[in-house]
């Protein structure tokens, strides 16, 4: 008959085979998923930070064109009748071409009385002719109602364009002039938001703003709003075209291919008739001449940050392709980390199942060990037992051999020593007065004898108190009182039990009265030794079947550590003791000194104490801690 062999890892099941499968393209598909979204994630965060980055630049742009602006209003304010070479030379230091590449013009415009603005118009209209410009069709005359005019001039880069806006009353518009106005009297830069016009073809078409800050006479206090208007001289002005001012920014990206569109997110006042203008002040692609797909096309990583231009707010929008900021490395990064979780899913599950195998195979194996460890218990728990009989069975004799030595001293010793000092008795009252020496001798014998029977009784008490035959409440009683007549500490003895029931030794057995009477002894030996206590309680009280005895004292309490240090046996020795008899012992010290000792035992009949309770004397010196 051939032999064959079952092997002991039994094939895969192609159940398992297809969960192991299924298994490995799910998580596969997850790292794939993970990893895309923390390469999008980076992607965003690293293109929010350059759009941050160019932000902060266009900040900087527009704080530089404050400092130009505040530089030429500090020229007017310490020279107020500035001519127009001089201020062309101050310009032209500043090289704004290169420095400030977006400022188209700088301007001064002058506060006017009405009746001044002849001569002014006259001097303008001079200047045009020598620079070979045509006069205005307009000049300039007095407004009905209004005290003041606000004209341009001076104006640089001197240009056919530039030059035009000379004469221009700034207060001709009512929102211009409310500008003005709440500049005037606040000291703050204004911005109008309206796009300038007349500098087209200069700047190719783009958008061109203002900002204008006021000029204060030096020398007057301007504190106060009335100060203000008294000192104002005018205001000084700049014209920039924001695709010059931000043309430059974007230069700097670190990825090519970003779009910047500058929205004015507040739409400027319009004229009546006027149609309103477009809200974007730059778009980087728009030159591009293609169609611009929207912000929020598909496909595109978006970023929108704030500028504050002044009074104003603008919206800068970045937008670029995903792809231009991912590596050859992240397109397939993702498929790397698929493949290297569908490898170590397949894996993890191929040694899943065989560690499984190998579970089973173990739990049999534990099976068989339980079964055995169990019956090595059941052993050790039958030896246990047998030890604790022993134990029991060794405490009765050693109380019994105590009880006899005491009878054997008693009734031999004791009548021994007590019939040697009738005798020394006899002796000396004989040789009383006839022989003096001998007298002395003889009573000096019988103080020696009596001191020997003393000593005798108390070896006597010492091994088995007799007071024990009498009930255990007759032994406490006993003992309490001889425990305060030895060491001075005072002693209350609180009980609760039928005295008459334990007397006749129909509730509590010998083993019983013995033990509990040996652990009183023991706690109040400890007390007078350790606890340098100054009172005692013991409390002793039948309840319910049990008897409970407490002893508690005010001392100083047990030490932390000393119940479960090397050498002491006690605590052990009394646990054990109060096991063998069904009861309980517990010892405890509180915060503020003194210790409790808290023993109780079941009490029963005397018919079946001897079968329910194990006989046992409890003669083992205890040692418990105070």
């Amino acid at each position: 008959m051939p032999f064959s062999r079952r092997s002991t890892c039994p094939p895969a099941t192609p159940a398992v085979v297809f969960t192991g499968a299924l298994l490995s393209i799910t998580i596969g598909a997850g790292f794939y998923l993970a990893t895309a979204e923390a390469i999008e994630s980076d992607a965003e965060a690293r293109f929010r930070g350059m759009a941050r980055a160019t932000q902060y630049a266009i900040d900087a742009r527009i704080k530089s064109y404050t400092d130009v602006l505040r530089g030429a209003a500090g020229l007017f304010h310490a020279k107020p009748d500035t001519s127009a070479g001089e201020f062309r030379e101050y310009v032209e230091q500043l090289d704004t071409p290169r420095n400030f590449p977006g400022i188209v013009a700088l301007n001064y415009a002058r506060s006017v009385r009405p009746d001044a603005l002849a001569a002014l118009d006259a001097e303008l209209r001079e200047r045009l002719r020598a620079a070979g410009m045509p006069a205005p069709v307009r000049g300039l005359v007095p407004v009905p109602g209004r005290d003041k005019h606000t004209v341009i001039v001076r104006i640089e880069p001197a240009n056919p364009h530039t030059l035009a806006k000379l004469g221009t009353d700034l207060e001709e518009s009512g929102h211009l002039r409310r500008l003005l106005h709440a500049s005037r009297d606040g000291n703050t830069i204004t911005t109008s938001g309206i796009r300038v016009s007349g500098f087209g073809r200069y700047v190719q078409g783009g958008t061109v703003l203002g900002m204008r800050l006021p000029v204060y006479r030096g020398g007057m206090p301007i504190e106060t709003v009335d100060q203000r208007r008294a000192a104002y001289l005018g205001s000084v002005g700049i014209n920039f075209g924001v695709d010059r001012m931000v043309g430059g920014v974007l230069e700097g990206f670190p990825v090519k291919g970003v779009r910047l569109v500058l929205t004015d997110v507040e739409a400027p006042p319009v004229a009546p008739g006027e149609a309103p203008p477009s809200p974007v002040l730059h778009d980087s692609h728009a030159a591009s001449g293609s169609a611009l797909p929207r912000l929020d096309a598909a496909g595109l990583l978006t970023a929108s940050l704030p500028v504050r231009f002044n009074q104003r707010e603008w919206r800068a929008d970045f937008s670029i392709e995903r792809s231009a900021l991912h590596s050859r490395f992240d397109q397939y990064y993702p498929w790397m980390a698929a493949l290297a979780g569908a490898l170590s899913t397949a894996l993890l599950y191929a040694l899943f199942q065989t560690m499984a195998s190998s579970r089973r195979s173990a739990l049999r194996m534990a099976g068989d060990m339980t079964r055995e460890l169990r019956a090595s218990q059941a052993k050790l728990q039958a030896t246990n037992e047998k030890l604790r009989q022993l134990a029991a069975h060794a405490e009765q004799i050693k109380e019994n051999e105590r009880k006899r030595i005491a009878r054997e001293i008693h009734d031999e010793l004791a009548q021994n020593l007590l019939a040697l000092k009738i005798e020394a008795e006899m002796l000396a009252r004989r040789s009383h007065g006839s022989h003096g020496h001998l007298h002395e001798r003889a009573a000096a014998t019988v103080r020696q004898i009596d001191q020997s029977i003393r000593s005798v009784r108390q070896i006597i008490i010492d091994l088995r108190p007799n007071v024990l035959d009498l009930g255990l409440h007759a032994a406490v009683d006993w003992q309490v009182a001889e425990f305060a007549r030895r060491t001075g500490i005072a002693c209350e003895l609180n009980e609760d039990v039928d005295r008459d029931a334990d007397e006749a030794g129909q509730h509590l057995d010998d083993s019983c009265a013995t033990a509990l009477f040996r652990i009183l002894q023991e706690s109040l030996s400890n007390v007078a030794r350790h606890a340098q206590a100054t009172r005692v309680w013991i409390d002793l009280h039948q309840h319910a079947g049990t008897l409970a005895m407490t002893i508690r004292d005010n001392g100083i309490g047990i030490a932390p550590g000393s119940r479960n240090r090397s050498g002491s046996f006690g605590l052990v020795g009394i646990e054990e003791r109060i096991n063998i008899l069904g009861g309980s012992f517990s010892i405890n010290s509180g915060p503020r000194g003194g210790t409790t000792v808290v023993v109780s035992v079941p009490v029963c009949g005397q018919a079946d104490a001897a079968s329910t309770l194990p006989r046992q004397a409890d003669a083992m010196p205890l040692s418990v801690p105070a």
